[in-house]
């Protein structure tokens, strides 16, 4: 689907060129694919889920991926996700690591009655709903040290970019449809 948006959603991610601080979080349970798509490439990607997995398990994770400019593993997964809540992207200058570590700690929430639940804050139509909700101090804890959030639109010709400064959120939107 993304393929009339790939070269505007590139222009988007690496406004300078390349850079390796452009990171994508999909979710293998909205689509067999994505799973598939990772181990077909050389994209350095890990598992937000830790330990040894059942393989159907393993499928069906969330996985931090990171990008790379100009590279045939990203225009394909790129082109795979959009327009289809594959997963949300962000930047953030840090190893995969720490952003793994950081991003692994929204995994599991509590409810008001003190239950477990899954947080699948990954798909954009629950973050680009999430975020605009979350008080100045949730936000700090969310971002960390992640410079901005992008995702899908309820349209996929739109982009939804969110920024934190330390006190406020920002919401911003691009166009991606080619002019004319």
């Amino acid at each position: 689907m993304a393929q009339p948006y790939l070269q505007r959603l590139e222009e988007l991610f690496w406004p300078k060129g390349g850079t390796r601080d452009v990171w994508a979080l999909v979710d293998g349970a909205r689509e067999r694919r994505v799973y598939i798509t990772l181990l077909d490439s050389y994209l350095n990607y890990k598992c937000l889920y830790s330990g040894t997995l059942p393989p159907e398990l393993e499928a069906a994770a969330p996985y931090l991926v990171q990008l790379e400019h100009e590279d045939q593993y990203t225009r394909r997964l790129l082109n795979l996700a959009w327009g289809n809540s594959w997963g949300v992207f962000l930047k953030c200058d840090t190893s995969i690591e720490t952003l793994r570590r950081h991003l692994r700690g929204f995994l599991l929430v509590q409810d008001w009655r003190a239950r477990r639940l899954v947080f699948r804050y990954y798909d954009p139509r629950v973050l680009r709903v999430y975020l605009p909700t979350c008080t100045p101090d949730e936000l700090r804890t969310v971002f960390g040290t992640i410079e901005r959030f992008w995702m899908e639109d309820e349209s996929p010709e739109t982009m939804l970019e969110f920024r934190f400064d330390g006190r406020k959120l920002s919401q911003a939107e691009a166009p991606l449809a080619p002019a004319g």
